[in-house]
């Protein structure tokens, strides 16, 4: 499956993209990578030339093409994290995708021009919630106006009074009830109250064909296509005030944002900063068959070689070019080498870089100094039923030394090893959670042994568990 990716950083937000230097940006990967300094300074100045490429003379900066990277390297050192981390810095459209995925054209399984599409639907996604949030402030007038309506009808909707004074004076107690409500509900003390609101059904109508590759795979939507032949329905719904909010909320966004600008700047942001992290190279590396006799790696990498080099994929949206998109391509190249891709192929990645494998120091740094490190993230979800955890040093050590053990002795999947290490070390106190007595947990490395010797001296158990 895909990993998408959106949204900026705070340090892209609080900083002017223009401004980072690429050392600026090997230090915001430090924050969530640790070690593999080659890997970080060759995609830091591969976004540093993308940078500088925008501020050339037009006529210069349509053949300045990107400098795309291939990362060599085992499972679990890094590279995955490094590329999403990077498109995150830069704010740029981000898709993670297996190379080992696709097929021939002709043949049953993924298109590589889906690539693209997918990769314009996130850039979409990422300028519509852009858009929604210049709207927001609007939106949420209208929004509130609409419940109001809802909650006390317009006095034109009342008769009139007989006189006039009595028509102004009904007119006034409207008035005043209704910035009642509307300090009420600014409050939330409405929210629990039931009010009834149109809402609309926003399903999309698709055709399915064999091989699990629908319209919206080859980047076609019916009711794109058709319109009015299939009308939006309309239904009438119970909802909490708050929850009519948030829906109102969000239909007002739909109808302020201008969609047209919005699919104008998603195609202009996938073509000039959009990233695709192609994984798995090296299992479609080679020129024999696999499987289907029909189907070679040769054929698949001649497939991509369109993409990566630049061509136009037609999307829902219009004609998207790929001849400034970065591709970062990896593969941990055990069985096969780069050398057994085909030459055109290679000349598409004119950067290489040797991902180093873990050493016991750098497992133990992945455990506590990235801003996102796991014991962090089960120190935080622990804090949340009042358990204080607390790891010691040497418990970090132990935990380090294990992992190594294990990758070196099984299969070496790198840092994920700590994933499932710390899952069964924490079991009990992550089982109890609440009910607890005693709230303060202290890890060490007796009670890293205690739980976890067992099945590491066990390799038959261990193969199975960890």
């Amino acid at each position: 499956m895909p990993i998408y990716l959106g949204g900026e950083t705070k340090a892209a937000q609080s900083r002017n993209l223009d401004d980072l230097t690429p050392r600026q940006i090997v230090d915001e990967l430090d924050k969530y990578v640790v070690g593999q300094t080659d890997a970080k300074r060759a995609v830091a100045v591969a976004l540093r030339n993308r940078i500088r490429r925008q501020k050339l003379p037009p006529e210069i900066a349509q053949d300045v093409l990107p400098k795309n990277i291939l990362m060599i390297g085992s499972t679990g050192v890094g590279k995955t994290e490094i590329a999403r981390r990077l498109a995150r810095i830069a704010d740029s459209p981000f898709i993670k995708i297996e190379a080992s995925k696709f097929t021939e054209v002709g043949y049953v399984g993924r298109d590589v021009e889906s690539i693209i599409r997918e990769l314009t639907e996130v850039a979409v996604d990422m300028t519509k919630q852009a858009a929604y949030e210049d709207v927001r402030e609007r939106a949420e007038e209208n929004a509130e106006e609409a419940i109001l309506d809802l909650l006390l009808p317009p006095s034109s909707l009342h008769y009139p009074s007989p006189t006039d004074s009595d028509e102004f004076s009904a007119e006034t107690r409207t008035s005043n009830t209704r910035e009642k409500l509307r300090d009420q509900l600014r409050k939330g003390d409405l929210d629990d109250r039931l009010i009834e609101i149109d809402t609309q059904d926003r399903g999309n109508a698709t055709i399915d064909f064999v091989g699990g590759q629908g319209m919206e795979e080859m980047g076609v939507n019916l009711r794109d296509m058709f319109g009015n032949l299939f009308p939006t329905k309309t239904v009438r719904r119970k909802m909490k005030v708050a929850e009519a909010r948030a829906y109102l909320v969000r239909d007002e966004q739909e109808r302020l944002a201008d969609m047209e600008q919005i699919t104008r700047t998603a195609i202009q942001k996938t073509q000039d900063s959009g990233i695709v992290f192609l994984d798995e190279l090296d299992k479609i590396a080679g020129r024999e068959s696999t499987g289907n006799p029909d189907v070679s790696r040769e054929g698949v990498q001649r497939d991509l070689l369109p993409i990566v080099e630049g061509t136009n994929v037609n999307t829902r949206y219009g004609m998207v070019s790929t001849e400034h998109i970065l591709f970062v391509a990896a593969g941990a190249f055990h069985v096969s080498k780069p050398s057994d891709l085909i030459p055109e192929l290679q000349g598409r990645f004119p950067i290489r870089v040797e991902l180093e494998a873990l050493t016991i120091d750098d497992l133990k740094r992945i455990l506590v100094q990235p801003k996102n490190s796991l014991v962090k993230q089960y120190q935080a979800l622990l804090n949340t039923e009042g358990i204080e955890l607390e790891f010691t040093e040497d418990a970090i050590t132990k935990i380090a030394e294990l992992t190594a053990e294990i990758n070196q002795s099984t299969e070496n999947i790198g840092a994920r090893r700590l994933h499932t290490l710390l899952e069964k070390l924490l079991e009990e106190i992550s089982f109890e959670g609440a009910d607890l007595e005693v709230k303060h947990q202290k890890i060490d490395a007796a009670y890293v042994d205690a739980k976890l010797s067992s099945l590491v001296k066990d390799q038959n158990l261990r193969q199975y568990v960890l």
